[in-house]
């Protein structure tokens, strides 16, 4: 009897045209476009894996890779309504420093379903507990071998500066980790600095100081980064930051920063285009004539 109801009433549904029929989705209103990036062709910098090709599912997938085992992690899904569409805007995974046991925090931003949701921030700060903390030495090598010569070394940072699809060379010696590493905890270099500013043909702000502002922000959305980005004086940057430890050839916390700056700019305009878009459902009455 049951069966038969049910089947009345799917019969109805179908041909009154009612209901049945899921409600629209973003993907019907608003067809995907892919934002642009710094990184591109073999220069796709990672940090765990993640790059510029991934999407918020994949780097959430990678985060709890990450933290498996971890029993006292704790876990932040920022969500964000675009139309009807709710997405994956931020994550944001977090395991505390213990006595014997290293610290872990992993941050990710990402773009709206028009623009694909890809990432355009990530960051991977490791706080190493005493009797694990590495040589500096060995992680300078490790950074040099996943990333290359840096553009620019000094302020406890390796700085990897991308604009047309290259890292930027500003004249530093610094293509082999016994250079980076004599380099690491100077002042960062004035000469290089100005002509990283001076070759850049555009923009107002250093990439190094946009960066950090990047890892200031409270919030980790196109928004908040966007005014920063539009005056950067590149496409990208990847930060890598050596704080030492108790013996000073030691690390006790490694950060390591991807912004994807060209993706801020491209995404933030592909997702306010889909915006306005999508406005034209809302209703266009005038008011009447009385």
């Amino acid at each position: 009897m049951l069966l038969r109801a049910s089947l009345v009433f799917a019969a109805l549904a179908f041909a009154s045209g009612v209901a049945l029929q899921p409600a629209p989705s973003l993907a019907a209103e608003v067809k995907p476009k892919t934002p642009d990036s710094a990184f591109a062709g073999k220069l796709r910098p990672d940090i765990i894996g993640i790059s510029a090709d991934t999407t918020a599912d994949a780097a959430r997938s990678a985060f709890e890779a990450a933290f498996k085992g971890r029993s006292d992690s704790k876990t932040d899904i920022g969500q964000a309504k675009f139309g009807t569409a709710n997405y994956i805007a931020t994550l944001n995974f977090s395991a505390p420093l213990g006595a014997k046991q290293s610290g872990e925090t992993l941050v990710a931003g990402f773009s709206s379903p028009a623009s694909e949701n890809r990432v355009f921030f990530v960051s991977r700060t490791l706080n190493f507990a005493e009797a694990e903390q590495p040589a500096k030495a060995d992680m300078i090598k490790q950074v040099m071998d996943k990333y290359g010569t840096p553009t620019i070394v000094g302020d406890q940072h390796l700085y990897y500066v991308y604009r047309g699809n290259a890292i930027v060379s500003v004249g530093g010696k610094f293509n082999k980790p016994a250079l980076a590493l004599e380099a690491i905890d100077k002042p960062l270099e004035p000469r290089m600095a100005l002509k990283l500013n001076a070759e850049s043909g555009r923009g107002r702000g250093s990439c190094v100081a946009v960066v950090k502002r990047s890892i200031a922000a409270k919030e980790k959305s196109l928004a908040a980064l966007l005014e920063d980005a539009k005056g950067a004086n590149c496409d990208g940057v990847v930060s890598v930051q050596f704080t030492p430890g108790a013996q000073t050839d030691r690390v006790s916390i490694a950060q390591f920063i991807l912004l994807d700056v060209k993706r801020v700019i491209s995404a933030a305009a592909i997702d306010a285009e889909a915006g306005a878009t999508g406005n034209g459902d809302a209703p266009k009455g005038s008011a009447p004539k009385l």
